[in-house]
């Protein structure tokens, strides 16, 4: 398979963008951000995208914007506001074709924030 964030969680490609991991997904800075803090929830599940979404996906959905909120508390991005989005296609702006949710925000979380 030659999905960048499948070489990710296996650990096939570098993995200095991980901001956090479960057994279910990662998070992880986005390589080209659009805002200045985007980072992305991924599944470990390999899902295109929403539209191969299946029934038995819906704990795993669920968890993606649990993390999502988690992190945007935990870095306080509450207060300043921050998006979620999700692009579905390349016409969209899906580039990789891997389910992933961007956490963005106009506000920088600095390195030492995390870690």
């Amino acid at each position: 398979m030659d999905c960048i964030f499948c070489k990710v969680i296996t650990r096939e490609t570098s993995t200095k963008w991980i901001i956090e991991e479960n057994d279910d997904l990662i998070v992880i800075e986005d390589i080209n951000p659009s805002e200045p803090t985007d980072w992305l929830v991924v599944s470990k599940k390999h899902i295109v995208s929403v539209n191969e979404i299946e029934n038995d996906d819906k704990e795993l959905i669920w968890k993606m914007l649990l993390k999502a909120k988690e992190l945007a508390k935990k870095y306080d991005l509450v207060g300043s506001g921050y998006k979620l989005l999700i692009n579905v296609g390349k016409g969209a702006g899906q580039i990789i074709d891997h389910l992933h949710i961007h956490i963005l925000s106009k506000l920088k979380v600095k390195n030492s924030q995390r870690f």
